[in-house]
């Protein structure tokens, strides 16, 4: 079974996942990445072992825990996905911009995490919401000493100090010439009365700065220097027998960045110190109990690192360097990289036959000997070649120093082959066994190299990124066609220009690709004169026939932008005879443009062939291109859901492909200006609402998208269209809008609702969007609906408290109509007057459908309540407009003053219905939508 640290061992036994204890041990001895995992009842552990796994990284950013591991192979994480750990949300991978792989973790709310070393592995403790320890462990919480004694007891030979702190802090201890530096990462004041006698010591000064103690202990040159720790008491032995350092490893990073990293566990800080004598800076890393130091000394350009008892210590010249210490590692790294020897420095030479390929001038150079067979052939080479490689790999297996020769041999001949599968297999194999390789340039050049074979260009991208290759010049011309075939034209003609030095020294065949790629570039650029040259270049390289058909499309593109269009049609059609279908699907589509535009072919033809075109070649730019021009035909044709649903079939499933985010581009026009342009308006709106809801992922967040929808929300209500309407709406105040824009679609929602007849969603509407500090217009408006909601309910003393003495049109409007329903006859009569204000007057106009149920209800109201003379003014005002009025009939017997006093309101019960104000309330409502609109689409 797994071993645990004394740390995990207090918060409990760990139950693992059935395994059998010997097959583990060996998966982790000869893996090079091994993933095992446990729990108990408090904690869920994982542990990466292996050669690779030893060397993880672990980081927190925020609630997600990041393990960063030196392999671009994505490891088995299936385990962890289906069935995540307690307090963990979700576990995904992801390729580490430098190189390696990273295991993120996103925990919990409250969840936690710790992680160490121990064991042959690093290992990660992860925790659910409130299970974590306390502290560093699940010990109480302990507080170190402001007054920390110091105890000596010494003899001839040697002096033991004791420093009791009363809780762990990390320490460090090392020699500077003729002085031990004692470093703690706490501040606090030293008690030296009980160290007064040092034996062969002497001179002991202690200063405290902020977050930390250091102790200068003037000491001969040949006496020795130990240290111990446990808990928070730390023994310091000067001179006596010396016992073995050990615990802590330095090398360069797994990833080849040019940075040094320690593995210290328990590392807790970088102190940065100036000595009193000397004069000069130096820094000191602690780490916490029990004693680990580096036994060995290494020097660079940039930095020193001087042997220790306990923790790291560093001196440098540099005013830029940096020190981070994070868990059990710890980095040491400039802002423009550390000046390191390659990795392959202290590796042993091995024997290489002499035919061998042999290293190209440059890290990412293709040689044209590579690929050469000689007269045994090509099995023959490979045979050898392999054999030499296996040979040094058992090699390599029992010894770290073992040479590389033979296996970079092999991946060369394959890269200079063309079988780039192989050599990445050949290069990550030698990275699984040595990952501080990754930062050597030739390994990191030939694998970006075999990358860009096999189309992988972000990966291909990361590899030339590495700080090994920031100076070579073949590099640079592999990231100028990797630019190129991304799209990125300024970065591909950059990046040439800067390798345009080395670029006659790669085979023919790669000759003419960068000179058709810069070329294009050069026209994406519209610099033709340039492309024209790079042409005549490629052209003169006989190179193989792929690459010449690859140059004249470059070529009829050329042609096309210079207005040559019969030449640059002749050029499409002859290439899209050819055989391959990655050349001749773009010509072809060139072709179809060019013939669409002269008018040879109908939009219908070029629609019927593109769509034939869009299935023969599939899963980069060329398709993005067929796409883009087949929805861009349908658009013209009114076609919007062939041309939407063009784009989206290309768009999500090639995301990361050059021409993709034209494609979501085009996409998002064509949605704008279906619904906030006015495309969409010739459709019926029940076929615009099915097109909406089709592609409704495409609404833009913001107010476009907001308008959008109230655009389509008054469609439908002009066809009465309610539940729709409401939908749609509803959708806009429950997610999109806060404020004053919430509490106006929210008015426009509860409108809705009261149209048809929901009272009650309409209250809910209204009352969910209250919020201070709205116009005044606004505020009037809600109190009339809101009004009107609670008449609807039968509520009429409330909704009348709501108007209150509110005198706008809507809120007399609803006041009337609450008088009416409650049949106070004498007070309706004059609000529904009153709202016709001075329209007597002017008699040409004839009254609108709203204006006549006023009317009607008031002379009803007058002839109830016997009010003869106000029926009499009301008659003498209106009666000529009963000749021409859509209600005539109604409106003459409302006005007979013959009937004040004597009908009931039964006689008049099928005249009212013939005045129903709710219907004019709904017309005037969809009116004030209506206008709305235009006043918008005017501004």
């Amino acid at each position: 079974m797994l071993k645990t640290t004394v740390a995990a061992a207090t918060a409990g036994a760990v139950v693992f996942a059935p395994m059998a204890p010997l097959a583990q041990e060996v998966g982790r001895s000869r893996d090079p990445l091994s993933i095992s995992i446990g729990q108990n009842d408090t904690f869920t552990r994982v542990e990466f072992g292996g050669v690779i796994g030893v060397r993880s990284r672990v980081s927190r950013e925020g609630d997600k825990v990041v393990v960063r591991m030196g392999t671009t192979a994505a490891p088995d994480v299936s385990r962890l996905r289906v069935d995540p750990p307690a307090g963990v949300k979700s576990v995904e991978t992801r390729m580490a911009r430098a190189g390696g792989t990273d295991l993120i973790l996103t925990l919990e709310e409250g969840a936690d995490a710790r992680s160490g070393v121990a064991d042959g592995a690093v290992w990660l403790n992860l925790y659910a919401p409130g299970k974590a320890p306390e502290g560093g462990d699940a010990a109480a919480p302990q507080t170190t000493k402001a007054v920390v004694p110091v105890r000596a007891e010494s003899s001839e030979q040697k002096t033991v100090l004791t420093f009791d702190w009363g809780a762990p802090v990390g320490a460090a201890v090392f020699r500077r010439g003729d002085a031990v530096w004692i470093v703690f990462d706490t501040a606090a004041r030293m008690d030296m009365t009980g160290a007064k006698a040092l034996g062969p010591a002497k001179d002991a000064h202690w200063a405290a700065g902020p977050g930390y103690t250091a102790m200068r202990i003037a000491a001969p040159e040949g006496l020795g220097v130990s240290a111990q720790g446990q808990g928070g008491t730390w023994t310091v032995t000067l001179g006596g027998v010396q016992s073995a350092v050990e615990g802590v490893e330095v090398d360069r990073s797994d990833d080849g960045a040019p940075v040094l990293v320690a593995q210290m566990a328990g590392a807790t800080k970088a102190i940065w110190l100036t000595d009193p004598l000397v004069g000069d800076r130096f820094a000191a890393v602690t780490a916490l109990a029990p004693g680990k130091g580096y036994a060995g000394g290494r020097r660079t350009v940039d930095l020193t690192l001087i042997p220790t008892a306990q923790g790291l210590a560093i001196e440098t010249g540099a005013d830029d360097l940096k020190i981070e210490a994070a868990g059990d590692l710890v980095t040491l790294s400039r802002p423009k990289g550390l000046t390191l020897s390659a990795p392959t420095a202290g590796l042993e030479t091995g024997d290489q036959a002499a035919d061998a390929p042999k290293r190209a001038a440059y890290p990412a150079l293709i040689d044209e000997t590579w690929a050469t067979t000689g007269e045994a052939g090509f099995s023959d080479r490979y045979r050898r070649l392999q054999d030499a490689a296996g040979l040094e790999t058992i090699a390599a297996s029992d010894n770290p120093r073992a040479p590389i020769e033979a296996r970079m041999a092999l991946a060369r001949f394959l890269v200079g082959s063309g079988l780039n599968y192989e050599a990445i297999g050949v290069l990550n194999a030698l990275i699984a066994k040595a990952p501080n390789l990754q930062g050597e340039p030739e390994v990191r050049g030939l694998r970006g190299v075999a990358r860009v074979g096999i189309g992988r260009l972000e990966e291909a991208q990361v590899d030339f990124s590495g700080a090994a290759l920031t100076n070579d010049p073949a590099t640079k011309v592999w990231l100028g066609y990797i630019a190129s075939e991304m799209g990125d034209w300024e970065g591909a003609r950059r990046n040439f220009a800067a390798g345009a030095s080395v670029i006659d020294s790669f085979p023919k065949e790669w000759r003419a690709r960068f000179g058709a790629a810069h070329a294009m570039a050069a026209i994406q650029l519209n610099d033709l004169p340039a492309a024209q040259q790079l042409l005549a270049y490629v052209f003169s390289q006989d190179a193989p026939a792929i690459d010449q058909l690859t140059a004249r499309l470059v070529q009829a593109r050329m042609f096309d932008l210079n207005g040559d269009k019969d030449r640059a049609l002749a050029i499409y059609k002859a290439v899209a005879r050819a055989p391959l279908d990655g050349i001749a699907t773009p010509a072809k589509l060139g072709a179809i443009s060019l013939e669409l535009d002269k008018g040879a072919i109908t939009p219908d033809q070029a629609t019927a062939q593109l769509e034939q075109l869009k299935w023969r070649w599939r899963g980069d730019a060329t398709e993005m291109a067929v796409v883009r021009k087949l929805s861009g035909i349908y658009l013209q044709q009114g076609r919007y859901r062939e041309a939407l649903d063009a784009l989206r079939g290309a768009g999500k499933r090639m995301a990361g492909v050059p021409g993709a985010a034209e494609v979501q581009a085009d996409q998002s026009n064509a949605f704008r200006a279906l619904f906030l342009e006015g495309a969409a308006d010739g459709l019926q709106p029940v076929q615009a609402l099915a097109l909406f809801y089709d592609f409704r992922e495409l609404t833009p967040i913001g107010a476009d998208g907001d308008e959008m929808v109230r655009r389509l929300s008054r469609r439908l209500i002009d066809v009465d269209l309610l539940d729709q309407a409401a939908e749609l709406l509803k959708h806009q105040v429950d997610e999109r809008l806060d404020g004053v824009a919430k509490a106006q679609v929210a008015t426009n929602l509860a409108t809705v609702y009261l149209m048809d007849r929901q009272p009650e969603k309409a209250l809910q509407a209204i009352w969910g969007s209250r919020t201070t500090l709205l116009p005044a217009a606004m505020n009037s408006e809600r109190r009339a609906l809101e009004a009107r909601a609670l008449m609807d309910l039968g509520r009429f003393d409330h909704a009348q408290e709501v108007l209150d003495r509110d005198q706008s049109n809507p809120a007399r409007e609803v006041r009337a109509d609450i008088f009416w329903k409650q049949q106070k006859w004498a007070d309706a009569a004059p609000v529904y007057e009153a709202r016709l204000g001075e329209r007597y007057k002017t008699t040409t106009t004839p009254l609108t459908p709203a204006e006549e149920s006023w009317l009607i209800r008031a002379g009803v109201g007058y002839s109830l309540s016997g009010d003869r003379a106000a029926l009499q003014r009301l008659n003498a005002r209106y009666a000529p407009f009963v000749a021409g009025a859509r209600s005539g009939a109604a409106m003459r017997v409302a006005l007979d003053d013959s009937l004040s006093g004597v009908a009931g309101a039964g006689d008049f019960a099928n005249l009212s219905s013939q005045a129903d104000t709710f219907v004019g309330w709904v017309n005037s409502a969809k009116q004030a939508f209506r206008k709305e609109a235009e006043a918008k689409a005017a501004a």
